[in-house]
């Protein structure tokens, strides 16, 4: 249920916005392209099984995981409040 000026459904469209916003991160994240042999952090060799299946690798296991461990800074406000948008 909307209130004020915002029409029904407002808030179930921002839910949609933002689950497909993650969504084309999410696929922008994949890498694409030539793969590398040796790891692009630590130097180690990439086992054949991962360059196979992520023909893009370019860090092994390890370094993949602690990429993935650090925090995900998203920067996209939808919130309508005038504070929120200050931040």
């Amino acid at each position: 249920m909307a209130t004020g000026w915002a029409p029904d459904g407002a808030v179930q469209d921002q839910i949609d916005d933002t689950v497909a916003d993650g969504v084309l991160r999410a696929r922008a994240s994949i890498p694409i392209g030539h793969g590398e042999t040796h790891c692009q952090d630590c130097g180690e060799e990439i086992p054949l099984a991962r360059r196979r299946a992520l023909p893009g690798a370019r860090t092994c296991i390890e370094c993949q995981s602690e990429r993935d461990r650090r925090p995900v800074q998203i920067g996209f406000n939808r919130r309508g409040s005038k504070d929120s948008q200050l931040k």
